[in-house]
């Protein structure tokens, strides 16, 4: 049996007035996400429990069958593990993200305008991530490339318990409201602020503001964390995984659960990824592994974003390119099952991550349903004759054994 997970980051959303009513997964064109409701197993899962924040750390970490509230520790130290940084156990990992910030006349107050630095690239991030670390590092703090606005500050002997704001969640508001509060505020608020003047008046940000493109003139620490305590995927579930995904975040995630992470020339984890080319390294690894876990980040980002338009076209980037190549090539084994969900909401009205239950299909090559009317979209969160999962990770546990009522 052949297992293939594929996750359209943030693509449940809700109604908006712009769409007369309608979601942007229900507006988009999605045939074969469409065929596989229609067959599959439908219905409903709860991935972030109560009381966590609704982060795609903790929502994919419920997808692959691990109880966030035994192996949560926080989303940067996955990230380093991805971008090949080995934590001890004293170390704390921060999420670094390269942002804009938009600063008043006389530099008194700053709003959160781009959490992505207008989505910068790697090579230029890499270069200015190269700075901050030549001027604000310490022998206690270092800062780790990673990939476009994506970075890393690892804090030794550091302190984890400061409350720390997610920038995405903070978009075109006042900043100060939202710095770090707690222990160790001020060594974070001191890099943060320090960082403006290491990159306000760099080459590349003048270079960019030349070309009508947002400076990345800060950067924002968040989701700090510990080394986690993940066990194997395989000694789970006694099959041996892949990954591919852009994001440093999920790709960590595959690293601790002992995955092979596939690496795929073009994966931004934007409009512009190589959609195809993640799916067809999936199909690739499945004649070497019997899992693989294809993550997708561009409907989160366009959510993110607050652009329906854009929401839609990645969403059926993602049916035609990923989940459509996925369809095709892997009729080409005798036995296999496909896990289709989104991990979170990311609503394009609120530009952020929620908590809401989301929906999901479960296509068995061997035993196909008869879902008259479905449709993969958050239509079926209210249906009757649907599975519903409270506890996210249990649904990783019926998608591998498939245990029947």
């Amino acid at each position: 049996m052949k297992y293939v997970v594929i996750i359209g980051d943030g693509m449940a959303d809700r109604p908006l007035n712009e769409l007369g009513g309608k979601t942007p997964l229900q507006e988009a064109f999605t045939p074969n996400m469409d065929k596989l409701a229609c067959e599959g197993i439908i219905g409903r899962v709860r991935t972030v429990p109560e009381g966590f924040h609704p982060g795609s750390d903790v929502a994919n970490l419920s997808v692959l069958g691990y109880d966030p509230r035994k192996f949560y520790t926080g989303r940067a130290s996955l990230e380093a593990a991805s971008i090949g940084v080995e934590l001890k156990d004293t170390d704390v990992a921060y999420r670094c993200n390269l942002v804009t910030l938009k600063f008043n006349k006389d530099k008194t107050q700053a709003v959160m305008e781009d959490y992505s630095g207008g989505h910068i690239s790697t090579e230029e991030a890499g270069v200015l991530i190269n700075d901050i670390n030549k001027g604000l590092s310490t022998p206690q703090i270092k800062f780790y490339r990673g990939i476009s606005y994506r970075h890393l500050m690892v804090w030794s002997d550091g302190k984890s318990s400061a409350e720390c704001t997610p920038p995405h969640d903070i978009m075109g508001r006042d900043i100060s409201d939202y710095l770090p509060v707690g222990s160790g505020e001020e060594t974070l608020r001191e890099l943060m602020i320090d960082s403006v003047d290491v990159l306000e008046g760099h080459q590349i940000n003048k270079e960019r503001i030349s070309k009508g493109k947002n400076p990345a003139n800060s950067i924002w620490l968040w989701g700090q964390g510990k080394k986690p305590g993940l066990s194997r995927f395989r000694e789970k579930y006694s099959v041996e995984g892949a990954m591919v995904s852009a994001v440093d975040l999920t790709k960590g995630l595959g690293i601790y659960a002992g995955f092979k992470i596939l690496q795929v020339p073009g994966v931004t984890g934007w409009l512009d990824t190589n959609y195809v080319g993640k799916a067809e390294a999936a199909l690739t690894a499945l004649k070497e592994v019997d899992f693989v876990y294809i993550h997708v980040e561009a409907p989160d980002e366009a959510g993110h974003s607050g652009n329906y338009k854009n929401k839609i076209k990645a969403i059926e980037d993602f049916d035609a390119l990923v989940v459509g190549t996925v369809m095709r090539g892997i009729k080409s084994f005798e036995e296999f099952r496909i896990l289709l969900m989104p991990d979170h909401p990311t609503p394009v009205e609120l530009r952020t991550h929620t908590a809401e239950p989301v929906p999901f299909v479960i296509y068995d090559s061997k035993q196909k349903q008869n879902n008259e009317g479905a449709a993969f979209d958050e239509s079926i969160l209210k249906r009757k004759d649907i599975r519903v999962f409270e506890e996210g990770y249990k649904l990783m546990d019926y998608f591998i054994g498939q245990k029947r009522d």
